[in-house]
């Protein structure tokens, strides 16, 4: 949900709308190049240069690491986790509590890839995570982003369930 939210604010700082107005769909895992936005999927529906492609990438997989330097190292990016935590908390409670059409990106057990985990849409509901969708089409760069997100989330992954099973 934070790079959903930073990614929203920083493709709504382009486009010139209200964040709150815009959803991109961020996929795939939480550091660097594992952070994969789906700018084809933007909504509203829009284009973006190469170029803006390219940098808003940058900006989305390093939002965190941009926050941090802007504070000289003395703090995180503490208010958008905040905010990313709330905005969560908010949707898991509306699909607990029956609530049709709660669809958010989540970091869940899963089968869009050969990945076992992996952050995709998902639809919230009272039992939790009742569907999780597919990524949808992809354009070549995303593509070859889902490739290089795939390869370093793998490691993360397998870091991960060594840890859990000691």
């Amino acid at each position: 949900m934070l790079d959903v939210v930073r990614a929203n604010t920083f493709v709504a700082e382009v486009l010139g709308h209200d964040p709150r107005e815009v959803d991109v769909p961020v996929v795939g895992g939480h550091a660097g190049v594992t952070i994969l936005p789906l700018l084809s999927q933007v909504k509203p529906p829009c284009s973006f240069t190469s170029k803006e492609i390219d940098q808003l990438t940058d900006r989305i997989q390093n939002g965190g690491t941009e926050v941090v330097e802007a504070k000289a190292g003395a703090g995180s990016a503490t208010l958008s986790m905040a905010y990313a935590a709330v905005k969560f908390a908010d949707a898991c409670l509306r699909g607990l509590r029956g609530d049709s059409g709660i669809v958010e990106c989540a970091f869940v057990a899963s089968q869009v890839t050969e990945l076992p985990f992996f952050a995709s849409k998902v639809r919230l509901g009272r039992t939790g995570a009742e569907e999780i969708f597919s990524l949808g089409p992809l354009n070549e760069y995303e593509r070859a982003g889902l490739e290089k997100a795939k390869k370093e989330l793998a490691a993360s992954i397998e870091k991960g369930v060594s840890f859990v099973r000691k």
